[in-house]
């Protein structure tokens, strides 16, 4: 497994996604079914992705994970009564390109938190992981961006 984490500026970027609650164990099953049915919609309206699926987890529950499930786009969309119109947080946030298997990702948000907590800032609460690589890659080769996005101390 390897990783490389640093503190970016985000752009933020309009998305179609589902917000659910599933069970750490269901969660494979969860976002397929989720991506599967925004990738339908997004086909449907004649558009694309504009980049890797995510899943935006609210909170670390492992039995009833809260989690946003989706797929940037390239200008806001209409949804349904499902899939929601949305944005990437906008401004600082820590980063990190891990690549390796899902089970053993702990140890690159074990780096970001050191990261944050020498720069100055604080995580905002909601962690981002983007998925590079198909359910089908080698789970040695899978990359996860994982993005924490960031508030000033002050804030």
């Amino acid at each position: 497994m390897t990783y490389v984490c640093e503190i970016t500026d985000q752009s933020g970027q309009p998305t179609l996604a589902i917000r659910t609650r599933s069970s750490v164990e269901d969660l494979p099953v969860v976002l397929g079914n989720a991506f599967g049915a925004i990738i339908d919609h997004i086909t449907a309206l004649g558009e694309k992705p504009a980049g890797a699926p995510y899943a935006a987890y609210f909170n670390m529950d492992m039995q009833d994970l809260d989690v946003e499930v989706g797929f940037p786009v390239e200008k806001p969309l209409a949804g349904t009564d499902i899939i929601q119109s949305g944005n990437l947080p906008q401004g600082k946030a820590a980063t990190c390109l891990y690549t390796g298997p899902y089970a053993e990702m702990g140890v690159a948000y074990e780096a970001l938190k050191n990261l944050i907590e020498e720069s100055g800032y604080l995580p905002s609460g909601e962690a981002y992981e983007f998925y590079y690589d198909s359910p089908d890659t080698s789970p040695d080769k899978t990359r996860t961006l994982i993005m924490l996005p960031l508030k000033a101390v002050d804030d």
